[in-house]
C-alpha cells in the first residue's frame, strides 16, 4: 500500500508502527550486522594483533585457505564429526519425543529430566566428561574393565575422538530437540489416527509412516536445520577437552578459526575462516530448506 493512498491517521498509525520497531531493528544492527560488516572488511586486510599497521590485501587471504592444510583438515574433521552427530541427534530425539508421547504417567518427569542437559553450564559439563571419559581412571572405562575388555582411549585415540565429543554434544542436545518434537506431536490431531485405524492402518509402525511422519514434516524440517547448525559450531568441548589434540585429529573450523585469530594473532586470515563459515552454514541450510520442503506436508 502506497503512502499517498493512506488517510492521515493511517499515516500517523504507520509512523508509530516505524518508532516501536526502531529500538529493535537498531539493536539487531549493533549486535548482528555491523559485527559481521567488520568481519567482512577484516577479512580483505592482512590485520594481526600485534601491529597496528595493516594493509588491504584484496582476496589474498581466501586464496591462502584454499591451499591450507589445516583449513582442509580442520573442514574434514568439521563433516566427520556432523556425520556422527546428526543422524543419532534427530533419531534419538524423535524416538525419545514419541515414546514420552504415548505415556501417561510420569511423562511431565521424563521431559524435565531429558531438557536438564540443555539448561546446564557447557564449561563445567565438558570437564566432567572429560573426567567420565579418562583413558585411565574415567567411570566409563571402569565399567568397559569390569565387562573383560581392555579400555578405551576416548579422548586420545584420533579414531574414536570425534565420536566421542559427537556423544558430548549429543547429550546435551537431546533434550532441545525431543521438546520441539513433542511440540510437533502435540499439534497432530488424533481424528488422523483414527481415520488411519479405519482405514487398517493401526500398527504402531503404520500410523508412524502415514500420519505422524508426514504430519510431523515442519518440525522435523526445522529440528534438521537448528541442528546442522549447531554441528558445524562445535567449539565449546573442543576448547575445554581436547584443545585440537590427538594431533589436530579434533581440529574443528571454529577452533582453528581462534587458533588464527587469538593464539597466531593472524586476525585477517580468521576472519577470513570466520566468512568462510557463514558462507558454508548458509548453503547448507538453505539446501535443506529447499529440498526439504518441497516434501513437507503442511
Amino acid at each position: 500500500m502506497k503512502q499517498a493512498g493512506l488517510t492521515p491517521l493511517q499515516r500517523k498509525q504507520a509512523r508509530f508502527a516505524y518508532w516501536l520497531v526502531a529500538p529493535a531493528t537498531l539493536l539487531i544492527a549493533l549486535i548482528y550486522v555491523l559485527p559481521i560488516a567488520v568481519v567482512v572488511l577484516a577479512s580483505f586486510t592482512d590485520y594481526t594483533l600485534v601491529s597496528d599497521y595493516y594493509e588491504f590485501v584484496g582476496v589474498q587471504n581466501y586464496r591462502t585457505m584454499v591451499s591450507d592444510a589445516q583449513f582442509g583438515n580442520a573442514l574434514q574433521n568439521t563433516f566427520v564429526y556432523a556425520l556422527y552427530f546428526l543422524p543419532a541427534a534427530f533419531g534419538v530425539s524423535l524416538f525419545l519425543a514419541i515414546a514420552i508421547q504415548e505415556r501417561k504417567q510420569f511423562r511431565s518427569i521424563l521431559e524435565v529430566l531429558y531438557f536438564l542437559p540443555v539448561t546446564s553450564t557447557l564449561a563445567a559439563v565438558a570437564l566432567v566428561w572429560a573426567a567420565l571419559l579418562d583413558s585411565r581412571q574415567g567411570f566409563i572405562n571402569g565399567i568397559i574393565r569390569s565387562f573383560g575388555f581392555e579400555p578405551l582411549n576416548f579422548l586420545g585415540s584420533q579414531d574414536l575422538v570425534l565420536f566421542s565429543l559427537a556423544m558430548i554434544s549429543l547429550w546435551s542436545i537431546i533434550g532441545f530437540n525431543m521438546v520441539l518434537f513433542l511440540a510437533g506431536l502435540t499439534a497432530i490431531p488424533k481424528s488422523l489416527y483414527e481415520a488411519a485405524a479405519i482405514d487398517g492402518a493401526d500398527h504402531p509402525v503404520d500410523k508412524f509412516l502415514k500420519v505422524t511422519w508426514p504430519m510431523l514434516g515442519p518440525t522435523a524440517m526445522f529440528v534438521a536445520v537448528t541442528t546442522t547448525i549447531t554441528a558445524f559450531k562445535l567449539f565449546d568441548n573442543v576448547a575445554i577437552i581436547t584443545r585440537g589434540g590427538p594431533d589436530k585429529a579434533s581440529e574443528v573450523f571454529l577452533y582453528l578459526a581462534f587458533l588464527e585469530g587469538f593464539e597466531y594473532f593472524n586476525m585477517g586470515y580468521s576472519a577470513a575462516l570466520s566468512v568462510a563459515f557463514l558462507m558454508i552454514i548458509f548453503l547448507f541450510a538453505l539446501m535443506q530448506a529447499l529440498f526439504v520442503d518441497r516434501k513437507v506436508q503442511y
